[in-house]
């Protein structure tokens, strides 16, 4: 399985149920990794998307507590056992975690690749991502030149275990 996540320089990801910035290179290498592909998340994910809806042209898994939940065109599921069972049903290449914060965390063992956008700032954020940096079974392997968005440096990093 992959997961696939922004991240400031302190591996914060979110503030507010918002990403901390909006990179285009960012948001087009997220549409071709994901596109044809399974994402999975949590409702509060999917409820900071536009209109609050699952993403066009991919599988949406949804996991909530709220039994209830309907995500128009996405999967909804209850449980870690719940997504598990569900995902078994597709290729690990072809799932991609996209958060927020307890997804990342509940799914990070199940991962073998990270694709990581870094951000060479330090954002006020509530939400992150485990720095991958201190878990000696995660390797980075590959990064990108520097590149610059406005006043905003950032790589493309991949990191596996």
């Amino acid at each position: 399985m992959n997961l696939i996540v922004n991240a400031d320089k302190n591996w914060g990801i979110g503030k507010n149920n918002e990403l901390l910035v909006h990179i285009p290179n960012d948001m087009k290498m997220f549409r071709q990794m994901t596109t044809g592909k399974v994402v999975v998340m949590g409702r509060k994910t999917l409820e900071s998307f536009p209109n609050g809806m699952p993403l066009p042209k991919r599988t949406n898994i949804v996991l909530t507590h709220d039994k209830d939940y309907d995500a128009k065109g996405a999967i909804v599921v209850g449980s870690k056992e719940e997504l598990l069972d569900e995902l078994e049903e597709y290729k690990d290449e072809d799932i991609f975690i996209i958060g927020g914060e307890s997804i990342y965390r509940m799914m990070l063992p199940y991962c073998d690749t990270a694709y990581v956008t870094r951000t060479d700032f330090a954002y006020d954020a509530d939400t992150y991502f485990p720095d991958l940096d201190e878990m000696p079974e995660w390797k980075l392997v590959k990064e990108s030149e520097e590149e610059t968005y406005f006043d905003i440096e950032y790589q493309f990093l991949v990191y596996q275990k």
